[in-house]
């Protein structure tokens, strides 16, 4: 029996298990016209948009769709989203997908409560107003967290700046494994490797604490279990429901421990190349980035990444052990990308590092590497080996 239950996190809600959707009826009743905030095809093909049709349909609520989420959501986006809801005299918003839809309907809410454009919330001009629209996330992936977490990231078109900020926590969230199913192979490699690196970076960061790990090595110890399962049967719905679970407790981690280094660094990629899904370019970093983390916090990693691999000591010496575990478990799930896949050269190299350093990414998560970020000259480095 794959178990239903309620979670609560900072200000959502959020039901989990199979067929829990139903638990969204009570918060929508008193809607008169939503906004539904998906990409094109997933929230669809995945069942959840046809059971939510159900509801809104049975409760007399009046609904209009906004389907034109690309990855790697920009400031238009979120801009054209605010103009949809206020046009359409919308009163709450409904997300259906993964980070994307559900970090684009966060950002467009602070911007129809607070007004001004997102530029000024992602360069921290202006604080997320406290109240902000009701939105209800229905997540399609087991990978960013979003749906119960206060983050969200937006990427500027002008200078290809990829920004994370705190706009707020959905009102409530639909956790349900079935609409898991339908996802393909590539994105349920992506978005599980996604959450794992939420767990090793809540784990490391300036922020972790005993609570973030505990929660990271739960998340880490199921995607590895269970993600070669979903790779190979992706329509084992346990396979599903334990990743999902995974994700969520990697979420609530990074709510708690946030990141740094690693997706800091994979910002600024798919910054510059949005067609680079956020969990193949982390992935393809941690590559390299599980030893370096190993070597400047061995007690942390080697609590975390037992159960990737057992005989870990906690000691820098290990840091090759543990990176050589993680790039078998690549192979095992059969990722096989770089960045030369998404068209990365040499030439890259040196705007990947000046973004990092000299722009508001820095910032941001130059505080929450603990051990400060490394020198470029590394990096550079590190980098090319990827390409």
């Amino acid at each position: 029996m794959l178990e239903k239950f309620t979670v609560y996190n900072g200000g959502v809600k959020l039901y989990f298990g199979p067929e829990v959707i139903g638990n969204l009826k009570k918060h929508l009743r008193n809607h008169k016209k939503l906004l539904i905030v998906s990409g094109k095809r997933s929230a669809d093909i995945s069942g959840a948009f046809p059971e939510l049709k159900k509801i809104l349909d049975e409760q007399g609520i009046e609904y209009v769709r906004y389907t034109d989420v690309k990855p790697n959501p920009t400031d238009n986006i979120v801009e054209t989203i605010r103009r949809v809801y206020l046009d359409e005299n919308c009163d709450g918003i409904v997300a259906i997908g993964g980070g994307s839809p559900i970090d684009s309907a966060k950002a467009a809410r602070v911007l129809i409560a607070g007004g001004g454009s997102i530029k000024e919330y992602l360069y921290g001009l202006r604080k997320p107003p406290a109240q902000q629209p009701p939105l209800y996330a229905i997540n399609l992936t087991h990978g960013t967290g979003t749906e119960i977490d206060r983050y969200s990231v937006v990427t500027i078109t002008e200078t290809r700046e990829k920004i994370g900020f705190g706009p707020g926590y959905p009102t409530a969230s639909i956790d349900d494994p079935r609409y898991l199913v339908t996802l393909p192979t590539n994105q349920t490699r992506y978005t599980a490797l996604d959450a794992f690196a939420h767990a090793v970076e809540s784990s490391t960061s300036s922020l972790s604490s005993p609570y973030s790990r505990l929660l990271s090595r739960e998340a880490v110890a199921l995607i590895v279990k269970y993600l070669p399962v979903a790779v190979e049967k992706p329509d084992d719905l346990e396979a599903r429901y334990w990743l999902l679970y995974a994700s969520m407790l990697a979420g609530i981690a990074i709510d708690h421990g946030v990141t740094q280094l690693g997706h800091g660094l994979e910002h600024v990629l798919s910054g510059l190349k949005p067609e680079l899904p956020h969990g193949a370019g982390l992935a393809i970093l941690y590559r390299e980035l599980i030893r370096h983390f190993y070597r400047e916090r061995p007690l942390e990693m080697k609590y975390v990444l037992e159960p990737l691999e057992p005989s870990l000591k906690p000691v820098p010496e290990d840091a090759d052990k543990a990176q050589e575990a993680f790039n078998k478990f690549l192979e095992k799930i059969g990722f096989t990308e770089t960045l030369s896949t998404y068209g990365f050269t040499r030439e890259d190299v040196d705007e990947i590092i000046r973004l990092l350093y000299e722009t508001n990414l820095r910032k941001r998560y130059e505080p929450l590497t603990p051990y400060g970020l490394p020198d470029k000259d590394y990096l550079k480095q590190l980098i090319i080996k990827l390409l």
